[in-house]
């Protein structure tokens, strides 16, 4: 494995509410930085960003995720 670094995203599709959904931004948070204030540097930069189904490059990214909720009964947020 290559110690090289780079910037890497790595994306979650979510069907929830808006306060579910930051509910789950700071527990995701929590993960990559328990320690919110400590010292820097961080051993592994990061950021984050919650966007709205609204505001995605790709409408249709998570189509099969919406057709599991209808599936399994959720109502839409």
């Amino acid at each position: 494995m290559s110690e090289e670094r780079g910037v890497y995203e790595l994306r979650l599709g979510l069907y929830a509410s808006q306060e579910e959904a930051e509910k789950i931004k700071e527990r995701v948070a929590a993960l990559l930085c328990p320690d919110p204030d400590h010292a820097p540097p961080c051993p592994v930069p990061w950021s984050m960003l919650l966007l709205s189904e609204d505001h995605l490059d790709e409408p249709d990214a998570y189509a099969e995720l919406v057709e599991q909720a209808k599936i399994e009964g959720r109502p839409r947020p």
